[in-house]
């Protein structure tokens, strides 16, 4: 699917998290001061704690520490950056434009010229062509899924065949990042090359490597080199989420993307004139009912949980007043996806509780309360155990305030807290009753919907979507459509059969948006994306090849050093 994973441990990281047991055994290694870091126009960047590092930056390899950490999106380029604070906003890169054709079974694109590489050879359509070539005949590096059928060039132009209309997956196409044939072309399984010594025609390349950390440079033959004022970015290694926590508050750190509970008084707080975040909405947060497991699987049950949460709460005390109630009954998340809300201004859920709502629409439906205040039907009582990862924090707390919530109305729930392996098998297996899950993101809701009801996505042994275990072909021909519809207003109108579906019969539940978790020190660099200027979203681990993040490379060319 290419869905960017929200994990929320600790402190929240945007990429793999690894959470220290022993927090006094916890060691970081400490970043350039910022005074240093002003003085030597060096940039300091943190977006995942890691054990160990190694010299690796393959960019179709999500578990590398570089991918996770966000240097892998400033060293290798795709053919068009996007705005996800923003769609369907985007900007042309190593592509100079695309046209759809066949349909949208095709896509050329016109690709750039004068750019290289950054060891001074020529990038040409041949290295994109490549490219696509590679992850057609790779599926391990094929991060999107794409289902290429051939590829051809002509000219200065490359066209990307497939074998469905291709139009709301954009971003998972053109968001590939582009490597030189010249290298690649030797390497004979690109799954495993470490690629140790990147060549990519983005702003940067590799200066220097520690199992400390690791500091990348200006590329000298960079296309757009007149906008690259920021003349190093150090990222550094944290082993844990206190270390990178500690870093950030000390100062030593610019640029961050963590959930952090008290953020405004520990952080903004200190130091209001140069502390500042902005999470913008990449998704929706719901919660996932199994659909295949009673008492879930029944919609009298999952109207009466939609009516007794408190998303105010669950936004304000679970998410820590970082993300917003989801009050649009459709689940679409807005601002971001405003171009396409016509419809659903009228379809809409409560922000606060109604526990006596809940409670008749079970009644309705002939649930009656027994001696423990619970509703039981047939015998079996209305029992429901909310799981979640215990370090994802922020989850944890929102299912511990829905299992009150529930109880409230008459529902017997409880939260048990999982392993994040554990969950991850349970989830994908359809081992679960009721968990908080976050959305896919992109370009357009399609990619939201599609995970959400694409029944292609549900296998009971390990489901990449549709893990409520939704099985209705009406709703994927409804998908089908929705994918071949070329404009955003007939995208807006495929959407509508999606929309009423979810909102009448919540095969997820929406609660929140689902942040695109960013903080910044602007102590030594401004120009950063912010609510009334989002050119970005400011996510710093997005790497244009795991769709639905944002891309630091577009935030960092605005940056300049702060005189």
């Amino acid at each position: 699917m290419g869905s960017p994973h929200r994990l929320t441990g600790l402190v929240c990281l945007t990429a793999a998290v690894t959470v220290c047991a022993g927090l006094a055994a916890c060691s970081s290694t400490p970043a350039p001061s910022s005074s240093a870091s002003a003085a030597g126009k060096t940039l300091v960047m943190e977006s995942s704690p890691e054990t160990a590092i190694t010299q690796a930056f393959n960019p179709f390899v999500a578990t590398q520490a570089a991918y996770g950490m966000g240097a892998t999106g400033l060293i290798y380029e795709p053919l068009i950056q996007f705005d996800l604070a923003a769609p369907p906003k985007y900007y042309p890169w190593l592509a100079t434009g695309y046209k759809w054709s066949n349909g949208g079974k095709s896509i050329t694109f016109t690709i750039r010229q004068g750019v290289k590489w950054n060891n001074g050879t020529a990038f040409t359509p041949a290295d994109v062509a490549f490219t696509y070539n590679m992850l057609k005949s790779n599926s391990a590096v094929n991060l999107a899924g794409l289902a290429i059928t051939s590829v051809s060039t002509a000219g200065d132009t490359v066209t990307v065949n497939f074998s469905s209309p291709q139009y709301t997956n954009l971003e998972q196409i053109a968001g590939v990042g582009i490597v030189p044939k010249a290298i690649w072309s030797k390497v004979s399984n690109p799954a495993t090359f470490t690629d140790p010594n990147p060549v990519g025609t983005g702003p940067y390349e590799l200066k220097s490597f520690t199992p400390q950390g690791f500091t990348l440079k200006k590329n000298p033959y960079y296309w757009q080199a007149s906008k690259v004022k920021v003349a190093n970015v150090y990222f550094p290694v944290y082993t844990s989420n206190t270390g990178a926590l500690s870093a950030l508050f000390s100062g030593t750190i610019d640029w961050t993307g963590n959930f952090i509970p008290g953020l405004q008084k520990d952080f903004v707080d200190k130091a209001p004139a140069y502390h500042h975040f902005w999470e913008a909405a990449g998704g929706t947060n719901s919660l996932f009912p199994n659909l295949n497991k009673w008492p879930t699987n029944q919609l009298a049950v999952r109207k009466a949980i939609n009516l007794a949460v408190n998303r105010s709460v669950v936004a304000s005390e679970g998410e820590a007043g970082l993300e917003n109630p989801v009050l649009n009954a459709t689940g679409l998340t807005l601002p971001t996806f405003n171009a396409w809300s016509g419809p659903v201004a009228s379809k809409t859920n409560s922000a606060t509780a109604n526990a006596t709502a809940a409670k008749a629409v079970l009644k309705a439906a002939g649930y009656k309360l027994n001696s423990s205040g619970f509703f039981e039907k047939n015998g079996k009582v209305v029992s429901i155990t909310l799981t979640d990862p215990s370090a994802y924090t922020d989850y944890a707390e929102d299912c511990s305030i829905v299992a009150g919530e529930l109880k409230a109305a008459g529902i017997d729930a409880t939260f048990s807290g999982q392993a994040v392996t554990t969950w991850d098998a349970d989830v994908a297996d359809g081992d679960f009753q009721l968990t908080m899950h976050w959305s896919n993101g992109g370009l357009t809701p399609y990619n939201m919907y599609d995970g959400w009801l694409d029944s292609a996505l549900y296998n009971p042994k390990s489901a990449t979507g549709d893990f409520e275990g939704l099985k209705d072909p009406a709703l994927d021909a409804d998908l089908a459509k929705l994918g071949g519809a070329a404009t955003t207003a007939e995208q807006t109108a495929d959407l509508v059969p999606l929309e009423d579906y979810v909102a009448a019969n919540l095969p997820i539940i929406p609660m929140t948006t689902a942040s695109e978790w960013f903080e910044y020190n602007s102590q030594n660099f401004v120009g950063w994306p912010t609510q009334s200027d989002p050119y970005e979203t400011g996510q710093p681990s997005g790497t244009n090849n795991g769709p639905g993040s944002g891309t630091d490379e577009v935030v960092i060319l605005h940056l300049s050093p702060r005189k």
